[in-house]
């Protein structure tokens, strides 16, 4: 006996005992007497395998079964067959479009009447075979995308520390300037100049890559990044060429990504290298200035690319609120005050109003993340 269970709905007792004492030596067979009676027995748990549905009812009938919506989804996918003693074109392709599968005349032939169903329960069973294995696929690449998700977020949080460790003065600098560009971001998503620029994927592109601005510190001598004093001439240009370096870095991963897996197209993930390039951009043009006057391509104004500018302040005011060996913190109050009077100069107009408003948030972030040796507190 098969383990399918079938409505059978007929007004006429008759019918449902020939179609009981046909069907039940190989099916569970429920049987309804009303349209009424048959919606409830198909919302009911376990729902049936297979409806099979006479047309010509009173009250509501064959076709104002089909038609009520139904918003289960093991509902929806109930195969129903007509059985009616109706015949005529019309009558069969109004029940088609309504959703049955198939049509049975009465008086019915039990040799028709098994093949049918046996047919449709096979379909049926095919179809729920292929949902299985589609949820199971999708629940798969959702694992996998997540696992290579996490193992980029390690991989960038180790590349990121690998820079901060040669800087023993920077502390928690990375994880401050990641919450600020977040903080900033957030609030210029409507504003005019940047909504196109800052659809929620790419933002979250930003944030995820800025700890990689100074990936280009990486090459810089220790004599140099580690120098306890203010740097020499000579010496600060090296230390700026910390910005194409990190760009440089990045632009040949991105090459040796696309040559490892050249020919292989669907090997290369379009986000990571979209990840990767953001990331490129942040570390080439972090100290280009609004005015022009910054490094290492003396930018302007919108020329210098919105991840760029948005951590240009990020890094700025943390660089101004925590303390480096060449020189002590200032206080938020002064740090915030430099950031405010330097719009239209050192940052973009905009981007300043935007720090503004997030003022608050920037004092929360510089005391939640503020390095052990460094005493918390807000404006001062």
């Amino acid at each position: 006996m098969s383990d399918a269970t079938i409505l059978v709905v007929d007004d006429e007792p008759a019918n449902l005992a020939v179609l009981s004492r046909l069907l039940s030596p190989a099916y569970t067979v429920h049987v309804s007497k009303t349209g009424e009676a048959a919606l409830a027995a198909v919302a009911r748990e376990p729902h049936p395998d297979l409806v099979l549905l006479d047309v010509m009812m009173p009250g509501l009938d064959g076709y104002g079964v089909l038609a009520r919506p139904k918003q289960d989804a093991g509902v929806r996918d109930i195969p129903v067959i007509f059985v009616t003693a109706l015949e005529g074109d019309r009558e069969e392709e109004r029940g088609f479009e309504l959703g049955a599968v198939d049509y049975i005349t009465k008086p019915v032939s039990p040799p028709v009447v098994l093949a049918r169903v046996r047919a449709h329960l096979e379909l049926k069973r095919a179809r729920d075979r292929l949902a299985r294995q589609n949820e199971w696929l999708e629940a798969e690449v959702a694992r996998r995308v997540s696992e290579n998700a996490l193992i980029q977020d390690v991989s960038l949080g180790l590349l990121a520390e690998l820079t901060e460790s040669r800087d023993t003065d920077t502390g928690n600098h990375i994880l401050r300037t990641q919450a600020y560009v977040e903080s900033l971001a957030r609030r210029l998503q409507g504003h005019a100049r940047f909504a196109a620029g800052l659809d929620e994927a790419r933002l979250a592109r930003i944030v995820k890559a800025s700890p990689l601005h100074d990936i280009g510190k990486i090459a810089i001598p220790d004599r140099i990044l580690l120098k306890p004093g203010a740097l020499d001439p000579d010496e600060w240009e090296v230390m700026k060429s910390h910005a194409l370096l990190g760009g440089d870095v990045i632009a040949r991963a991105i090459e040796k990504t696309l040559a490892m897996t050249r020919g292989r197209p669907d090997a290369v993930d379009p986000a990571s290298m979209a990840f990767l390039e953001e990331a490129g951009v942040i570390a080439v043009s972090h100290h280009e200035r609004w005015d022009g006057s910054g490094y290492p391509d003396g930018l302007a104004g919108d020329a210098i690319p919105l991840p760029g500018r948005l951590m240009a302040l990020a890094d700025v005011y943390d660089a101004l609120a925590t303390p480096r060996p060449y020189k002590p913190a200032w206080s938020l109050d002064e740090a915030a005050g430099y950031i405010l009077a330097q719009g239209g100069a050192h940052f973009d107009p905009d981007i300043v109003e935007a720090f503004r408003a997030a003022r608050g948030e920037f004092e929360r972030i510089h005391d939640t993340l503020a390095d052990p040796a460094t005493p918390q507190g807000g404006a001062s």
